[in-house]
């Protein structure tokens, strides 16, 4: 990372929420304090955050929530991400005290109704690398099409502090595609978990090879010919079906939100963090905050 260079921490507070909740939600530990409120996502989402900030040492940080689940997408597919259960009883009221957390640590709080927060992050990463290095922490691949000469994603793994970081060369490495082509790849392949079914019979095998050979859907479907009977026919069944999942794939990075970097500034004010925590009942996490003695 360029040290002279500010670096932008970008996180998917969804991401890490919903991973800190389940992993400890399984085993009936909901962390109720006296309030009667439930708040081991909360806590979970604590850790992954102080524990990533700690290693990547970013000089600036913001947090991106998806606001509520419709979405310009969801009026293009009525499908789209349908088979997701609503929110367990447990979760829901943890969304508001997140962030609240979030802004005890005085880092700002994104989400536009109508977007997903990945459109957020997908937008504030395109402009903020015209003068930083961004850092995008998430558990979703589906960021990794956003990765660019000054964006790098860290993809949380199993546990805490556990990660995989990509960059446009690792990701060429592994899949032997760019990342912008991984939007005409999901395209075809489809997302069973965003429940869009892409085009029926084709992986992701296939996929990378047709667009290895061809760049793109437009240059597949010119050389339509070429195909095997079989890949040829899918294709052309599924045709309408292939061009929507590619709108569907795609992060928006023209949405009407802005994080201008000063306001991003991480300067955190341990007094204020701790008195936020003492009010939650959170016991244990102070140790975490010790990584950065400078701060007041």
């Amino acid at each position: 990372m360029n040290e002279s260079k500010p670096s932008l921490l970008l996180v998917d507070g969804m991401a890490l929420l919903f991973r800190a909740y389940f992993a400890t939600a399984m085993s009936g530990q909901f962390m109720i304090n006296s309030k009667g409120i439930p708040t081991n996502g909360v806590y979970g989402f604590v850790k992954h955050f102080l524990t990533a900030v700690s290693s990547f040492n970013p000089t600036h940080v913001a947090v991106c929530w998806d606001m509520g689940s419709k979405t310009f997408r969801t009026e293009m597919f009525d499908g789209y991400k349908a088979n997701r259960p609503e929110a367990p009883i447990e979760l829901v009221p943890q969304f508001g005290l997140v962030k609240e957390v979030v802004e005890a640590f005085d880092v700002p709080n994104i989400g536009l109704e109508g977007y997903e927060a990945d459109d957020c992050i997908g937008t504030i990463a395109r402009k903020a690398s015209q003068d930083a290095e961004v850092l995008i922490l998430t558990g979703d691949q589906d960021i990794l099409q956003l990765l660019d000469d000054n964006i790098s994603v860290i993809l949380l793994q199993k546990g805490y502090g556990n990660y995989l970081v990509h960059t446009t060369e690792t990701f060429y490495e592994e899949k032997g595609i760019t990342p912008k082509q991984m939007i005409d790849l999901k395209a075809f392949m489809g997302d069973t978990s965003d429940n869009y079914p892409g085009v029926k019979g084709i992986g992701e095998k296939t996929a990378l090879k047709l667009l290895q050979q061809f760049e793109h859907i437009e240059g597949v479907l010119e050389n339509l010919e070429q195909l095997t009977k079989g890949q040829r026919a899918k294709i052309e069944q599924d045709l309408e079906m292939l061009h929507l999942s590619r709108q569907l794939a795609e992060i928006k990075c023209d949405v009407p939100v802005e994080c201008p970097l000063d306001l991003a500034q991480f300067t955190m004010n341990r007094e204020k963090v701790i008195e936020k925590f003492t009010e939650i009942e959170f016991r244990g996490l102070h140790r975490f905050l010790d990584f950065k003695k400078e701060y007041a």
